[in-house]
């Protein structure tokens, strides 16, 4: 059985990968990408903290699949957005949504 401190650290590199994507990405789909590598990181987190601290309970895993429908949702809206930003500006660089501001 693997540890679970192997698994915490996955979710740690998952999280700091994330995190570099967000920073240094400029287009909007990769920034997307990266908020999702880190909602998936804090998903295996949930799961992994309810197996340590409650291995009888399912409350992390129910977290988890919330957090889930709730990413599947953002991502739907984002996706949606950058399709519209597409549309009208037939690029999804966040350099070139200067239109966009106020």
């Amino acid at each position: 059985m693997i540890q679970l401190e192997y698994v915490l650290i996955i979710s740690a590199v998952m999280m700091f990968a994330g995190v570099y994507g967000f920073l240094t990405r400029r287009s909007t789909l990769a920034i997307l990408l990266s908020i999702e590598l880190m909602l998936n990181s804090t998903d295996i987190n949930f799961a992994v903290f309810n197996r340590m601290l409650h291995p009888e309970g399912h409350e992390g895993y129910f977290f988890a699949l919330f957090s889930i429908a709730i990413s599947a949702a953002e991502s739907a809206v984002a996706i949606a957005i950058m399709i519209n930003i597409y549309r009208m500006l037939k690029n999804i660089s966040v350099d070139k949504l200067e239109k966009m501001k106020w």
